[in-house]
């Protein structure tokens, strides 16, 4: 991101005197430049279409388990309107992108289909959980899909094929493994999982998880672990530009990007993939937001401008 200033006449032979509104736009613009200087220590390059991420001064953490098992004030503005790259029609022409809406609102009420064991590489691991909640009771199943319609749609707009691993058109799963194999037999170019946490209150934030080097059993990701890593910051960047979102204050030492190798979604997947946890839905905050219709929107177009970063090079 680069500040552009307003345009300037070139100088005159009597210079006018400074008027309030000329020391007004003097006092903003360092103002400016400071932000752009704390959003590019925060979001790194992420957002940037076309651009390739800037490397990170810390280091993302390795984390082996969350609060939650697998892959785990309202915004008073008008939804955000897509940026330029996002407006180019058919920009995404040719390109297929997985969403993943995590869990399923099914799953409450098949318990013994989803408890069964399937392989994930490292181990062997639950086919799929509930998810969370809020404390009012909004699931993460219905957030997850809200937010992954939203997705798609602004997706379609700019040609891409996009195709879920759930629509809510089926009463629970799929499993974990499922999931990751349905991005590669789709040849996906770009795979994601959408998620919200379920941790204390207190923790806020939201984090993009990213497939750690696994070589194990069925698990490969080494051919993957650039790419999605790419995926992975270009949507964390985008995120935090267009939701205000900061970085989870409680994974990730601040990046927002946390790796792991327990998630089989990550750990079986033959394409770029990425999980994000759009924010913690047990913080009241967090909460606030992840309730937020016009929020949701936001969500779903900074991570849909990350994809749009990623897939366009």
């Amino acid at each position: 991101m680069s500040y552009v200033g307003p345009d300037f006449d070139p100088p005159q032979p009597r210079r006018p005197r400074r008027g309030p509104l000329m020391v007004a736009v003097a006092a903003l613009v360092p103002a400016a430049l400071v932000g752009w200087l704390v959003y590019e220590a925060v979001a790194d390059t992420g957002g940037r279409s076309g651009a390739a991420p800037a490397t990170r001064s810390s280091a993302p953490s390795t984390v082996t388990g969350s609060p939650e098992d697998d892959g785990k004030q309202p915004a008073a503005s008008p939804a955000r309107t897509p940026t330029a790259a996002a407006d180019a029609s058919g920009a995404l022409r040719g390109k297929v992108v997985v969403i993943d809406p995590g869990h399923n609102p099914g799953n409450v009420q098949h318990a013994t289909e989803i408890n069964r064991k399937v392989n994930i590489g490292t181990n062997w691991k639950e086919c799929d959980t509930t998810g969370t909640s809020t404390n009012s009771g909004y699931t993460e199943a219905r957030f997850t899909l809200d937010v992954a319609r939203r997705l798609r749609t602004i997706l379609q707009q700019q040609g891409a094929t996009v195709k879920f691993t759930q629509d809510g058109d089926r009463p629970w799963g799929p499993c974990v493994d499922e999931r990751a194999r349905f991005g590669n037999e789709a040849h996906a170019d770009a795979a994601i999982s959408i998620h919200a946490d379920g941790a204390a209150e207190g923790d806020r934030g939201f984090h993009v998880i990213l497939p750690a080097s696994v070589h194990q059993g069925a698990a490969d990701t080494r051919p993957i672990m650039a790419s999605s890593r790419s995926l992975g910051e270009r949507v964390a960047g985008s995120f935090v530009r267009v939701t205000g979102s900061a970085p989870s204050n409680y994974v990730g030492g601040g990046t927002g990007l946390v790796v792991r190798d327990d998630l089989g979604g990550l750990n079986l997947s033959t394409v770029p993939k990425v999980f994000i946890e759009c924010g913690n839905m047990r913080d009241s905050k967090d909460a606030a937001l992840l309730t937020s219709d016009a929020w949701r929107q936001k969500a779903a177009q900074g991570i849909s401008e990350g994809i749009v970063s990623f897939l366009r090079g």
